[in-house]
């Protein structure tokens, strides 16, 4: 299997544009990918943005990011306070916030959720990313649910043992919150994992799954 890098053709340190619904969204769907990236590749920038939470869970997703991407210089943590549960109903908002981020970043790579997760809030971020974003790479991230939307994703990034404990701890120091949730455990996280890891042929026998729909080579 032929193994790609993110790089820009020009050259440049790449800027991640990081999107999630809601506090855990982006640690659940793609932390363990944004760890080893800013590990192994030249980011210069990394706007987080959160879309959905009351205080508590704003400050968990604040201490989330910073946790994830350190000290980076280049880190922009932005949480916004749309209504959980009810974006489809506020889309005119939500539409406008997502028209003045585009002025304000120049994403190499866009991380965002699955078009077809079956969470409504989820579904109108990924397509409005795709409204804004016309002409990114663009990567969708799958949230396991009891909904059972989990699809079969296209686009693999192997994580070593390391990585992936460090994930796992991560979600469950970082939220509270959730850990009433009968989904929120580290046996469900480690093995998402691991069957991604199985479809990847990951050496370390784990990874995290996304779905690309355009790509050009």
């Amino acid at each position: 299997m032929l193994r790609l890098t993110p790089s820009p053709a020009d050259g440049r340190a790449l800027e991640l544009l990081c999107l999630g619904a809601h506090s855990d969204d982006l640690e659940i769907g793609c932390s363990g990918t944004i760890m080893r990236w800013l590990r192994e590749l030249c980011v210069e920038r990394v706007t987080w943005v959160v879309l959905s939470g009351d205080s508590s869970r704003a400050c968990e997703a604040q201490h989330s990011a910073q946790a994830i991407v350190g000290r980076h210089p280049g880190l922009r943590m932005v949480t916004q306070s749309f209504r959980d549960g009810y974006f489809p109903y506020t889309a005119v908002e939500i539409k406008d916030y997502f028209e003045s981020l585009k002025r304000e970043v120049r994403p190499d790579i866009v991380l965002t959720h699955y078009r077809d997760d079956r969470h409504q809030d989820h579904r109108l971020v990924s397509d409005l990313t795709y409204n804004t974003f016309r002409d990114h790479l663009i990567f969708e991230y799958e949230v396991m649910k009891r909904d059972g939307d989990l699809g079969q994703p296209n686009t693999y990034v192997a994580l070593d043992e390391a990585t992936v404990d460090g994930k796992v701890e991560h979600l469950m120091t970082h939220f509270g919150s959730q850990r009433d949730r009968s989904w929120f455990s580290e046996d469900a996280f480690r093995g998402l994992m691991r069957l991604r890891g199985i479809e990847a042929g990951s050496e370390s026998g784990h990874a995290e799954a996304f779905y690309c729909r355009t790509s050009v080579l």
